[in-house]
């Protein structure tokens, strides 16, 4: 019988093992963005410093230096996918264990693919369609804070609209297949619909930053994000997959 510390030690696993190959698709597909964006925003500033003299020009050269290289950042992008993968391994097993008896399956395996999918749809597409990430040079420091509170604040109603899908799914199951899926849809879409409307809208992008690498990061980030997911949840539900001997009952 698996007790709640095994399923949490193959969640840290998996988590561990997702990270780090999430890591190197952004490593792959997003980071020659990102090194694009910061050479735009340098030329813009060595632009911004020449038109306004000598005298800014000195101070744009004794801007401060970042606290990591980019070659440090490369490296430790690695290190940071892994740890957050672990975490988010940890509570997805946590999450696996309270809500196992909830999940209308026989199969775990089932149960774990399911929870990963709800998972990606509302901690990381409804933020995405809100409030897609920018790159470096894009964005107004002054406004961290409110875009991290909104963010945040979208991952909640992203929860929310999950369950909400799910309740009205459930409860639309005694009319039928096509009623349940209508339901489960119509739940989750309203939801976010209203929240949308209700939501400010951010746009700091200015006009002369490339639509393509903006777009380009932005797919690469979402990448990264159904990377980690996916391999969670296929890694997970192989774990936690009964073999045929523990699925015998005996007579």
């Amino acid at each position: 019988m698996r007790t709640f510390g095994s399923l949490l030690v193959r969640g840290l696993i998996v988590g561990l093992f997702a990270g780090l190959l999430a890591g190197t698709f952004a490593y792959v597909m997003g980071e020659p963005r990102v090194d694009a964006a910061i050479a735009i925003e340098e030329a813009n500033a060595t632009a911004h410093s020449h038109d306004h003299g000598s005298g800014d020009e000195h101070a744009a050269g004794e801007e401060e230096a970042p606290l990591v290289s980019r070659s440090g950042q490369k490296a430790g992008l690695f290190l940071a996918t892994g740890l957050s993968g672990v975490a988010l391994g940890g509570i997805f097993a946590v999450g696996f264990t309270l809500l196992r008896r909830r999940l209308r399956t026989g199969n775990d395996a089932y149960a774990a693919l399911g929870l990963a999918a709800a998972g990606f749809i509302g901690v990381v597409l409804v933020p995405f369609l809100k409030y897609p990430p920018n790159p470096p040079a894009v964005g107004d420091p002054e406004t961290i804070t409110r875009r991290t509170v909104t963010y945040l604040l979208t991952i909640v109603i992203g929860l929310l609209a999950v369950w909400a899908g799910v309740a009205l799914s459930r409860w639309a199951a005694r009319y039928g297949d096509v009623a349940r899926l209508a339901g489960g849809v119509a739940g989750l879409v309203v939801t976010v619909v209203a929240a949308y409307l209700i939501l400010p809208r951010i746009n700091e992008v200015p006009d002369a930053f490339p639509a393509t690498l903006l777009w380009q990061f932005r797919f690469a980030s979402l990448g990264t994000q159904a990377t980690l997911w996916l391999l969670l949840g296929f890694g997970y539900a192989a774990t936690v997959a009964r073999r045929p001997s523990e699925q015998k009952v005996s007579v």
